[in-house]
């Protein structure tokens, strides 16, 4: 709740962006990050800031060429949120931000209630890919287009 008592608390101003870890989210998902592997060369980027850089992009939604210059390489960021997303390690970051979020606030770690709209419930009866969202959905190409798009490359 944002009283005068509290909000010292959520004061923004150190981080660069609005999307940058504090430091006491950061010594919570400090712990989750994976060593470097053994055997190759020392790890040249500072894992805070491609963790600020993927938090940039989520939150934002910009394109990877937006990324600020001041944040690792797109290339660098892209690769370690692919990295960390099939290893499981951003599941597990927001896990345990999540559950110290929820007992900050005095609350049990799982919530008891959920709220379900009317529109969610219509595509869920339905039981198609109309309750996936389309930009989750693989892309698909016809054979014609594909054959007016291989026409008109060698025409």
């Amino acid at each position: 709740m944002w009283t005068t008592e509290n909000r010292p608390q959520y004061d923004r101003k150190g981080p660069r962006y609005p999307s940058d870890l504090t430091n006491a989210e950061w010594d919570l998902g400090k712990p989750h990050i994976p060593p470097a592997k053994r055997g190759g060369r020392k790890r040249e980027v500072v894992v805070r800031d491609v963790l600020n850089g993927i938090l940039y992009v989520l939150s934002t939604a910009c394109q990877w060429r937006a990324l600020p210059k001041d944040l690792p390489p797109r290339s660098t960021v892209h690769g370690y949120l692919q990295r960390r997303d099939y290893d499981g390690t951003l599941m597990n970051i927001h896990d345990a931000l999540y559950v110290a979020g929820r007992d900050q606030a005095e609350r049990e770690a799982s919530p008891t209630a959920c709220v379900i709209d009317g529109r969610s419930v219509k595509s869920a009866e339905k039981g198609g890919p109309a309750s996936i969202h389309m930009a989750m959905m693989r892309g698909r190409k016809s054979k014609e287009r594909s054959d007016i798009s291989w026409s008109i490359r060698w025409a």
